[in-house]
């Protein structure tokens, strides 16, 4: 099967270059072992209950091997981390000495009893983008609008449909999906839905004994709650509504913690330019998955069934668009957040970079009347912002699909299938 270059291998270089250890941790099958093996010069499988019974009787043994040295699945033997950062001080290289991947938070980070600061540095991964799976041109570069403010573009493509945007929504950015037939490819996806919650006999006691028929009402509720700022006390009462059962507070923090240390579900919190009015900024986070066809597999959806529901495919469509930011952003060392005020002045995301740059993107499937909203939008916003004396580098509408091009006010209509970072 054919290697993708990923975007994260530039962050592991670095990181070993400045740090001891890398802790690499994102969702199962998202490519995170395939990857580190890029940089190893060892490894280590905790993946069966002999190898992990074996380390916990010998930790700092296992640690023993050419460096960078790979432990996968570090998280079941949690007490690895304070053997690594013991050897990271006891050894006289400082730097790159081992890649620790996870699929899950350890099974009781009490065990973790030192931070690892200085010596550990652990690199969120997500599914692969569209310009990483070489499905997106990549014509317009997030990093070169940041760098050149008054920068014009336009580019035609008459080829791709929003049928191919519906299909990367459903499909994923999972690197076992990507096979050239559409069909077999929506099936691996749903095959690796459908073991998302196989726990009878996993170490970690947050998962072990949880039911999974509350891990799918949970799971459901937020799919039907996608891109929305929905509190927790309406998400509740929405599983209550739609399943034959109550669903208590605590039983709903438990499992959505749950959901948050599978890397399964991540929200997307609020952006505060700390504004000098008496404007309050809504805090809520907005509902986002680690990878949108999770929620298509939730609720069972095909990329027919977006194209039938415009409104489905609008907030499923921004989900998709938030991923595809945050892991062009985390490459240029940024984030994503979102914007919305007590005035009901709101923008899909702000893509924000640790110098104080930032840009204001709003989210929409296409049409005149779509980006015409977002243009009031985020006209607005930026006014509203100038009291700051600091202007976004650019604004953006990012669409399911069209053409690349700029407006007369100079805001940049950028379809998914022609970013990158």
């Amino acid at each position: 099967m054919a290697y993708y270059k990923r975007y994260i291998e530039r962050q592991i270089k670095e990181a070993l270059d400045t740090s001891g250890a890398v802790v690499i941790a994102g969702p199962k099958f998202c490519g995170k072992t395939t990857t580190s093996r890029l940089f190893a010069k060892s490894e280590y499988d905790l993946d069966t209950k002999d190898k992990i019974e074996l380390v916990q009787s010998s930790p700092r043994a296992i640690l023993e091997g050419d460096v960078p040295r790979l432990i996968d699945e570090w998280q079941n033997v949690p007490d690895l981390w304070n053997y690594a950062r013991s050897e990271v001080d006891r050894r006289e290289d400082k730097f790159g000495q081992f890649i620790f991947t996870g699929s899950s938070t350890p099974a009781d980070m009490d065990d973790i009893y030192h931070s690892g600061a200085g010596r550990i540095v652990m690199i969120p991964m997500r599914t692969m983008s569209l310009f990483e799976s070489e499905e997106s041109k990549g014509l317009v570069s997030v990093r070169d609008l940041f760098e050149h403010v008054d920068a014009e573009i336009f580019h035609i493509d008459e080829e791709y449909t929003l049928q191919d945007t519906a299909f990367y929504i459903c499909r994923g950015g999972w690197p076992l999906a990507l096979v050239g037939d559409r069909n077999k490819a929506l099936r691996i996806t749903k095959n690796y839905y459908s073991t998302l919650f196989e726990f009878e006999n996993h170490r970690n006691k947050k998962f072990r004994n949880k039911k999974k028929t509350i891990f799918l009402m949970l799971l459901k509720s937020y799919a039907r709650n996608i891109s929305t700022e929905v509190r927790k006390s309406l998400m509740i009462n929405d599983i209550n509504e739609h399943d034959d059962r109550r669903l208590d507070t605590d039983t709903f923090d438990e499992y959505l913690e749950a959901l948050r240390d599978l890397f399964i579900i991540k929200d997307i919190e609020a952006w505060n330019p700390n504004l000098r009015s008496k404007t309050s900024i809504i805090t809520t986070p907005t509902r986002h998955f680690v990878d949108t066809s999770i929620a298509a597999g939730a609720l069972n959806i095909s990329p027919s069934d977006l194209l039938n529901d415009p409104k489905t495919f609008g907030y499923f469509f921004e989900d998709f668009a938030v991923k595809e930011l945050s892991i062009y952003a985390q490459n240029l060392n940024g984030e994503i957040r979102h914007y919305r005020d007590s005035n009901g002045l709101e923008c899909d995301a702000v893509i924000h970079l640790e110098d104080g740059r930032y840009a204001l993107v709003e989210i929409k499937t296409g049409g005149e009347n779509a980006i015409e909203a977002g243009t009031k939008t985020l006209t607005a916003l930026k006014k509203k912002l100038e009291v700051l004396d600091q202007s976004p580098s650019f604004l953006m509408i990012l669409t399911a699909c069209g053409n690349a091009y700029t407006k007369k006010d100079g805001i940049h209509v950028v379809p998914i299938h022609m970013l990158r970072d």
